[in-house]
């Protein structure tokens, strides 16, 4: 049996709650009359098992049933981590 869900390619905007992220889905399309790039973004909710996903990673998200009122995407995999930005290391400073 085919696994035909829908899968999703987004940045994490949030990570706040307990097993859950917030990934925002940007979308690019060209104006039909003024060929401009119009962007337009979306917010989606999606449940997070190991809760260790950091904000600002890519993720792919993947169609589920409904977990919570909100919930219905589950992240499969983390595609990108953020760069850990050291304040120590990086100025030479002391703490």
């Amino acid at each position: 049996m085919a696994n035909n869900r829908r899968r999703l390619v987004g940045r994490v905007i949030s990570d706040k709650m307990q097993k859950t992220v917030v990934v925002q889905i940007e979308r690019r399309k060209m104006h039909p009359l003024y060929k401009k790039v119009v962007i337009s973004t979306k917010k989606i909710m999606a449940h997070d098992e190991t809760d260790q996903v950091p904000v600002g990673a890519l993720v792919r998200v993947v169609e589920s049933r409904p977990l919570s009122r909100h919930k219905r995407w589950v992240v499969e995999t983390v595609l990108e981590t953020p760069e850990v930005f050291d304040v120590n290391k990086d100025t030479g400073g002391e703490a």
